[in-house]
């Protein structure tokens, strides 16, 4: 059961963590222009000349994409971190990245430094390369099987909270009173079990913890399970990151990650949040309501996300996942479509007169040898000035929360999930740190050259995204299995049959040896 304990544990360790990374992901949306008229003014109090426009997009882009290859780096301190400090160490020492780029972002106006907001961006990434690694391993050690997968959507709800906190306040002194609530209240929280048990090898402490978590005096049977799973660890031993790529039996679940990980972040979803006001601004939306529509998207992102919660366990994980992907493609489709005929200048639309006579821009109407024009026949496909269509920046905005809607529901969260779900203990640790590195080295890809995509590519940005969405379906389609209420080793045998090898093959280090009361686990 969810007890008080489990509960505030969950919320604390993913409120001052993975609130954190989602904080961070779109607080640098709203002043973007004021930033960028900082940098401007700086670099001109120093050299007596402005930026070019090319020098200024790139030194904004390097701003945005820092914060992602922090979290790259953040993500290759995972495993060395968690083995030394333990879950909840590692989360506490995980503030002072947060602390510390806080005070560098409140100094840098004084200082007149736009490098001392690069560097605070680097270490907030750190910072959050961290936490979206540690706080699913932490929960998923907390809590009981039944409950797993809804708790390990808990952090991706958390993300979505900190991205609407920061499209509606984007004050940066929000980050040090959230770090400090961390400081002051997880240490009253257990550590995880299975951390204290198998690698520190403290029973007393491991029963303490299991005890307050549960509710109850009686934990003999999962105190049983941990000790199990530490012999099947002993037996596999330590899997390497090298080691990972190289076993054979693992193959599948490898390439699944990186493709799972790599489509969340490549198709396009934080470049909704990094440049928001700026999509919303070419679809047609007025200066004046941008800010308003960038609120509701966020706040159409918790609620969806809040539903995920609630349906992984009911529909699974591969469904809401082939469900997510694909409403992000139709959405990315029509996007594309609908700002490219923006970009031109002509709006598509269906009449049943022949020989129309269509508004003209000003509102004066006239035959088609003035601007407009229609096919002949009793359904006509009419084509007249984008002006003249005053819903159509709806249909840019529609798109936008539709693709919201589907990432929310199954990209976004179930990724990080599955890295839990389809490899053993031995090698989980491994694992996070390719699915994080891909993640984060994904999510700096895009905020790095989508400004120049849109500058290149203009209406037809979002085609690439789609394409990405495709590509991603038809492999979860084809390869992922669903791993709704199976246990561990159950997966691990659905993957041994796609990657061709014997349960007692030399390479499966993860099961060879394994006690048989682990097998039933």
């Amino acid at each position: 059961k969810l007890t008080p304990v489990l509960a505030l544990a969950t919320l604390i360790a993913a409120f001052g963590s993975s609130f954190q990374y989602g904080y961070n992901v779109a607080v640098i949306n709203s002043p973007a222009e004021l930033m960028k008229d900082f940098y401007n003014e700086t670099y001109s109090s120093r050299t007596h000349e402005y930026l070019s426009e090319f020098s200024l997009t790139w030194l904004w882009s390097l701003s945005v994409s820092m914060f992602p290859f922090g979290g790259f780096l953040g993500s290759l301190m995972v495993g060395p971190l968690v083995n030394r400090l333990g879950r909840k160490g590692t989360l506490l020492l995980n503030n002072i990245f947060s602390i510390v780029p806080a005070i560098l972002m409140g100094c840098s106006d004084v200082a007149r430094s736009f490098e001392m907001i690069i560097v605070s961006r680097l270490l907030v990434g750190i910072c959050a390369g961290l936490s979206s690694n540690v706080v699913p391993m932490y929960l998923g050690e907390l809590a009981p099987k039944n409950m797993r997968g809804a708790l390990g959507v808990v952090p991706q709800l958390l993300i979505t909270i900190g991205i609407l906190v920061a499209q509606i306040f984007g004050l940066r002194s929000l980050l040090a009173n959230k770090e400090a609530l961390q400081l002051l209240l997880l240490p009253f929280f257990p550590e995880s079990p299975r951390y204290l048990l198998i690698q520190r090898r403290d029973q007393g402490a491991a029963r303490n913890a299991l005890r307050r978590l549960r509710g109850w005096d009686d934990v003999d049977a999962e105190m049983e399970e941990i000790q199990q799973e530490d012999e099947a660890e002993k037996a596999a031993g330590f899997i390497s990151v090298l080691k990972l790529f190289h076993m054979r039996s693992l193959r599948w679940q490898v390439i699944s990650i990186i493709v799972l990980m790599g489509g969340q972040q490549l198709s396009g979803v934080n470049a909704i949040y990094y440049y928001a006001d700026q999509i919303y601004l070419s679809a047609g939306v007025g200066k004046q309501d941008v800010q308003y529509v960038t609120v509701g998207t966020g706040a159409v992102n918790v609620l969806m996300t809040c539903c995920a919660v609630f349906v992984v366990e009911l529909l699974g994980r591969r469904f809401l996942l082939l469900l997510g992907f694909s409403v992000c493609l139709i959405a990315c489709c029509v996007l594309t479509a609908a700002l490219a005929l923006q970009a031109s200048g002509w709006c598509c639309l269906l009449s049943e007169e022949p020989n129309a006579i269509l508004p003209q821009p000003g509102g004066v109407a006239g035959p088609r040898d003035q601007g407009s024009w229609c096919s002949g026949g009793v359904i006509q496909l009419c084509f007249l000035p984008q002006d003249t269509v005053t819903w159509m920046p709806y249909v840019s905005i529609t798109c936008v929360i539709t693709y919201v809607i589907g990432h929310a529901l199954g990209p976004s969260p179930i990724p990080a999930l599955l890295i839990t779900e389809i490899f053993l203990q031995s090698s989980r640790p491994a694992a996070y740190m390719v699915g994080g590195s891909v993640h984060w080295l994904s999510n700096f890809t895009v905020g790095l050259v989508f400004p120049f995509i849109q500058v290149g590519l203009g209406a037809y940005s979002f085609i690439i995204f789609a394409v990405i969405c495709l590509l991603t379906t038809i492999y979860t389609f084809l390869v992922v299995p669903e791993t709704k209420g199976k246990t561990f080793v159950e997966i691990n045998h659905i993957f041994t049959k796609m990657n061709k090898v014997s349960d007692v093959d030399p390479e499966k280090e993860e099961l060879k040896d394994l006690p048989p009361a682990a097998l039933g686990q």
